[in-house]
């Protein structure tokens, strides 16, 4: 989604929350957003009653009440949600993107994980909130003009669990060439009543790492 960097920090190695800031222009006009995570097996046990907190936290609170209220039309399918996610990001130089919309279709507790090579020669992902991806990459989408469109799919669902393996070409204009190309992996749940985006993690396409052939021009899976 937002292409990662050409190298990870060592930072970024040791597992850093969040990448340095880029420090030529290079640099930065790489460090742009572009969106196959592990999914971590959880245990629900039942806990003895305590006493009534005085407030409560925010994972407490649904999701619902702590993100913009979103259209329904945008989560209320696998296609929308997606859609709605590049749309957000999406625009010309100088104009402001959308970010509640893309608040409004991301779980608050998402994050989003651009990976990379290290200087060191190894490989590294970084991992940022819902806000502090808007912080970083948001100015830099708005001054220098960002597209980024889907040109593949491929999607796995078991339940309202859902992995998509999403092919990406990014665009500084609606109507330019493509500067960039990788693959977005989002997971998505279905809560019974909305889609979710619970994660973006991402790779740029590099000429040794060219995206499947099998994965361009794939179809969409459309449903809740």
């Amino acid at each position: 989604m937002m292409h990662a960097p050409p190298s990870l920090s060592p930072r970024a190695a040791r597992g850093a929350a969040v990448a340095p800031r880029p420090r030529t222009s290079e640099s930065r006009a790489r460090w742009g957003p572009a969106l196959v995570a592990g999914l971590v097996a959880a245990s629900f046990v039942l806990l003895p009653a305590g006493p009534a907190p005085s407030s409560l936290s925010a994972q407490q609170v649904p999701p619902s009440e702590r993100v913009p209220a979103p259209a329904p039309e945008d989560v209320a399918t696998i296609d929308a949600a997606v859609a709605a996610i590049y749309a957000a990001i999406s625009g010309p130089a100088g104009e402001p993107r959308d970010w509640d919309r893309f608040r409004s279709v991301m779980h608050p507790d998402a994050r989003l994980i651009p990976t990379g090579p290290t200087p060191a020669g190894g490989r590294a992902a970084n991992f940022w909130t819902v806000e502090e991806y808007i912080e970083r990459a948001g100015p830099q989408l708005e001054a220098g003009g960002f597209f980024e469109n889907e040109i593949g799919r491929r999607t796995d669902r078991y339940g309202g669990v859902v992995h998509l393996m999403s092919a990406y070409e990014s665009l500084r204009t609606a109507d330019g060439e493509p500067f960039a190309r990788g693959v977005n992996s989002f997971q998505l749940f279905w809560d019974g009543s909305r889609w979710w985006v619970m994660n973006i993690f991402w790779e740029q396409e590099t000429p040794e790492n060219p995206i499947p052939a099998d994965l361009i021009g794939a179809g969409n899976s459309d449903g809740p």
